[in-house]
C-alpha cells in the first residue's frame, strides 16, 4: 500500500471514530450526506489515483517532472486540507448548523474517486 493510501485509510478510520464520538443521537442537517460521502471514499480507496487531490502546480504546468519528495509533500498537503474540510463538516453537522454543507462540498471537491 502506498503512503498516500495509508494516510487516507488512517484519516478515514480516525475521522469515522471521531465522527461517532462527536455525533449526537439526533442526526444533523448533513449527517446522511457525510455518511454517504465517507462510504464512497472508502470504496474508492483502492482505485489508483483515488483519494485527496490538489490542483496541478505551476511547475507541472511548465513540464517540470516532480521529485518523489515533492509528490509526497503534495499528497500530505492534500490529505490535510481534505481532513480539515471533512472534520469541519462533521463539527458543524454535530452542532446542527447548515454550514456543514459548504464544508462537505469542499471535502468532496478535494477528493478524487
Amino acid at each position: 500500500m502506498t503512503s498516500k493510501k495509508l494516510l487516507f485509510a488512517a484519516a478515514l478510520v480516525i475521522g469515522g471514530t471521531l465522527g461517532q464520538i462527536a455525533m449526537p443521537a439526533a442526526a444533523g442537517p448533513c449527517t446522511k450526506m457525510i455518511v454517504q460521502f465517507e462510504r464512497t471514499a472508502r470504496q474508492s480507496a483502492d482505485i489508483p489515483g483515488g483519494g485527496p487531490t490538489a490542483a496541478q502546480s505551476i511547475g507541472a504546468q511548465l513540464g517540470h517532472q516532480p521529485t518523489p519528495s515533492s509528490v509526497e509533500r503534495a499528497n500530505m498537503k492534500a490529505q490535510r486540507r481534505f481532513d480539515a474540510a471533512l472534520t469541519r463538516a462533521k463539527i458543524l453537522d454535530a452542532k446542527g448548523k447548515r454550514g456543514c454543507a459548504p464544508a462537505l462540498a469542499e471535502a468532496e471537491e478535494l477528493f478524487n474517486p
